[in-house]
């Protein structure tokens, strides 16, 4: 059996594009606030050349095989800037499925007698759609949990500052939960600010953290001791009388740490080590006249 797809998107390629261009352009859930015309034009254009360069080798089942890598690269770029733009996994896979209606519309209208041949062509050309809709699917969510990874990894490193507050004292306030990911980044941007700014004492303030359990309490030892052996020594700040009591109860021996209730504190403690300090520096502003 011979399948006529190539020659009809060859013979009939303007009439289908035109009718899938319509078919588009009416939809009730057209967004035409994220795309317009032109753009959905230009898409649709491009599309319809790959595909009709795929098929025209005659394989109409493999969308992994050479002759369809143009009909991929394009779908996967589609994808992703789909993705960018705000469109739902739905709506740019839609964008393929609705391909369909106009091809079997041409199908239909192709003259073929025998209506076995017609089904098993539609049926062929259903299976394709299908597989190259499903593969936008799979390109949009990788590219949206690519975008959300990055997201984190900002978040991560926005949600842990390292701050000079005075030369050689380095300060790392902490602020919600953390956890073995969040710990690596902390450490590995404690450490370089370590080495930037060639400091000897930091304060990592922990006023933030919710709670403090065993598994926190390790991360912060953890990186006391990576501290250390850059040459810089770490005072925890934020000790409330609720984590007092916590540390107490789970046995956590932080007795090599030198800890502190308030930053203020643990400021004024780096400062009088600071060899710099002058005494009117280390009298403000936490002394009272």
């Amino acid at each position: 059996m011979t399948i006529p797809i190539p020659k009809l998107l060859l013979n009939q390629r303007n009439e289908i594009l035109q009718e899938w261009l319509h078919q588009q352009l009416s939809a009730p859930n057209l967004r035409t606030d994220l795309i317009s015309e032109a753009e959905l034009r230009a898409d649709s254009e491009r599309f319809l050349n790959v595909f009709s360069g795929a098929v025209k080798s005659g394989n109409v089942s493999d969308i992994l095989s050479p002759e369809y890598k143009p009909v991929l690269e394009m779908l996967g770029d589609f994808s992703r800037s789909r993705g960018l733009q705000g469109f739902s996994p739905s709506e740019t896979a839609t964008f393929v499925f609705s391909f369909k209606q106009p091809l079997f519309s041409a199908l239909r209208k192709s003259g073929q007698q025998d209506p076995a041949e017609l089904v098993e062509n539609m049926w062929v050309a259903d299976l394709l759609l299908d597989k190259l809709g499903l593969y936008t699917t799979e390109v949009y969510q990788r590219s949206r949990e690519d975008v959300i990874r990055r997201q984190q990894e900002e978040m991560l490193e926005l949600s842990t500052p390292v701050v000079q507050l005075w030369e050689g004292i380095l300060a790392l306030p902490l602020i919600g939960t953390l956890d073995s990911t969040r710990t690596s980044v902390v450490m590995e941007t404690l450490l370089q600010s370590i080495v930037d700014t060639r400091s000897e004492l930091a304060i990592i303030d922990i006023t933030g953290v919710p709670t403090v359990d065993t598994l926190v309490a390790q991360h912060l030892l953890k990186t006391v001791a990576a501290a250390r052996l850059m040459g810089a020594d770490c005072i925890i700040s934020g000790i409330r009388p609720q984590i007092a009591q916590t540390m107490v109860h789970l046995q956590i021996d932080l007795s090599t740490v030198t800890t502190k209730a308030t930053m203020a504190e643990a400021l004024r403690f780096a400062l009088n080590r600071n060899s710099g300090a002058s005494p009117s520096i280390l009298k403000a502003p936490f002394a009272k006249e």
